[in-house]
């Protein structure tokens, strides 16, 4: 029988008895927290930790995946704001190496919503799971690369590097990496648990994300690319199937020490429902007197940059998942959040966080069980304490 243990305010009963129906048949942990007009009314916690037998409660600690570009962009446009990065600037103004080989038109708006033809990694620079905790190494092989088609073209999500390039672009106009900006100006004022690189003192309260499910391998994946005669040996295709390659290996390197004390933004932040929630409440309005951005900067950085773009060709004839802002996701068919107006991050697995201003409301989610898989419907595990939350708020 699932407990769930937490609380919620007056009103929002139904969320929590959402929450217990959504994790009743999942073997792992969850939180969900949600804040409304910059306090928390529902902070539940359910389940056990299966893997390494870890006690688990709401500041357990979890890898957030993808959910770690919200993190990423959050620190991006705070410095938009200040003024020390112009979306409209070309990336090597802030970055002159990366001009290199036809990048040297390509803007800070393009890097960031994943339309800057650098979705992968080029095969020849032979970067695995290993190599991906190695800042020096990542860069410099986006630096060298040529673009995979010809950039602001047409748009494909950025997997693994949009953290480096925006992680980068952080570094040179800060000089400091993106988790340390994090730390200093982002989780130490709002007292988060929320890490881009976790410090030693920390990895104690790490639960192990794990899967019993199993994905389509790259040769799977290239046998149907080919069934529907697209160019498997074009550049694109060889990038994309070798990064889906090293997918399992990269989440079993994320679960270790290595993964989680390097800076990989895209993917290996670490946190807790309770502080993602924190963190985007804090984006939208006030939270115990600070606010991380402005309400301009927020309707500019949840402007949607992808609804009149398909994917390169060849993989054009593939319907797309997501739709992007900057950096942030904003609402598509497979991740509604709360509707229009919301912007935020999904993370492999179904890791979920985002705000939503017309409602005044901030949502993180959390889980270690990796079921969650969004290519064709939202997770099944957000239906319907999403629904009771929508039910609330009217």
């Amino acid at each position: 029988m699932t407990v769930v243990q937490g609380t919620v305010d007056t009103g929002f009963e139904a969320v929590r008895a959402a929450f217990e129906i959504a994790q009743a048949n999942d073997e792992g942990a969850a939180q969900l927290c949600v804040y409304r007009h910059g306090r928390p009314v529902v902070d539940l916690w359910t389940g056990q930790d299966p893997i390494s037998g870890k006690p688990w409660d709401a500041t357990s600690l979890v890898v957030l995946m993808s959910v770690s570009k919200g993190l990423t962009a959050t620190c991006v446009h705070m410095l938009v704001e200040r003024g020390q990065l112009d979306l409209d600037a070309p990336v090597r103004d802030y970055w002159p190496e990366f001009a290199a080989n036809g990048k040297a038109t390509i803007t800070v708006a393009e890097v960031l919503s994943h339309r800057a033809g650098l979705s992968s990694f080029d095969p020849e620079y032979g970067i695995g799971p290993t190599q991906l905790t190695d800042w020096p190494t990542c860069v410099a092989a986006l630096e060298s690369m040529t673009p995979l088609w010809q950039p602001g073209t047409a748009f494909y999500y950025h997997s693994l590097t949009l953290g480096y390039l925006a992680g980068e672009l952080i570094r040179r106009v800060t000089g400091k990496s993106v988790g340390d900006f994090l730390a200093a100006e982002v989780a130490g004022p709002l007292g988060l648990d929320l890490w881009i690189g976790l410090p030693e003192r920390e990895e104690h309260r790490v639960v192990p994300q794990f899967t019993r499910q199993t994905g389509p391998t790259a040769d799977q994946v290239r046998a149907v690319l080919t069934q529907l005669g697209i160019d498997v040996e074009a550049r694109l295709v060889r990038a994309s199937l070798a990064t889906l390659a090293t997918k399992d290996e990269g989440i079993e390197m994320l679960n270790t020490r290595e993964g989680h004390a390097a800076e990989v933004p895209s993917g290996n932040g670490i946190g807790n429902a309770r502080s993602l929630a924190r963190m985007f409440a804090a984006t939208i309005g006030e939270v115990d007197g600070i606010r991380l951005l402005s309400s301009a900067t927020v309707d500019r950085a949840r402007q949607p940059q992808t609804l009149d773009l398909s994917s390169p060709p060849p993989l054009h004839v593939i319907p797309t998942t997501h739709t992007f802002a900057y950096t942030y996701e904003v609402p598509s068919v497979t991740r509604p959040m709360l509707g229009a107006g919301s912007f935020g991050n999904v993370g492999t697995g179904g890791r979920i966080a985002f705000a939503h201003p017309e409602s005044g409301v901030a949502v993180g989610y959390t889980c270690t069980n990796m079921t969650g898989d969004n290519t064709a419907a939202p997770d099944p595990r957000w239906v319907p304490w999403t629904a009771a939350l929508q039910e609330a708020l009217t």
